[in-house]
């Protein structure tokens, strides 16, 4: 492993083992803002089958232990791929939920959202390249259209074999 991705992957986790930590022990703080999401959510969620828990302080308790799990892994270099991809989508509503700037009417109180949002959209740029990050390996796609190639040319080697064992038997008989 590269030593970049020694210490980035633990530097970009590090935030999410605090906060989910924090939102873990006392969620409280946290539950007004989560409201936003749940009941925006929650109903449409219910009605396509999804059951998704109705009590905000439950949700930020999932959504932190979802953080410091997959934080934990991708610092520890475990499932790496997966554990950005899970950061990243829990730090969508959270950070729709945790900083409206538009819902600010104080300058310096919207000034301070806008930074915090901004901020997250910055980790989410990080963390979309770590979930894509195959560490030089050929990722899935490239690989895919490797195995086309190979098994077109297989079957052109296998078509050419046939048509010259057949004429190799048209020849034997006659």
């Amino acid at each position: 492993m590269a030593i970049s991705r020694l210490l980035a992957r633990p530097l970009l986790g590090s935030i999410f083992l605090y906060a989910g930590y924090q939102a873990v022990k006392n969620p409280e703080p946290l539950v007004e803002r989560a409201r936003r999401i749940t009941d925006m959510v929650g109903p449409t969620a219910q009605r396509q089958g999804i059951p998704v828990p109705s009590d905000a302080a439950l949700l930020v308790r999932i959504n932190g232990a979802t953080q410091v799990t997959a934080a934990t892994a991708l610092a520890l270099g475990k499932a790496p791929r997966l554990s950005a991809l899970l950061l990243a989508s829990s730090l969508v509503p959270t950070t729709l939920a945790g900083h409206p700037f538009w819902e600010e009417t104080d300058p310096a109180a919207k000034k301070g959202q806008k930074l915090q949002f901004a901020k997250n959209l910055s980790v989410l740029g990080g963390l979309l390249l770590a979930a894509v990050d195959t560490e030089g390996k050929p990722g899935v796609a490239w690989r895919a259209r490797h195995a086309a190639t190979g098994a077109r040319r297989h079957a052109r080697s296998l078509a050419k074999e046939a048509r010259l064992e057949a004429k190799l038997a048209a020849k034997s008989i006659t």
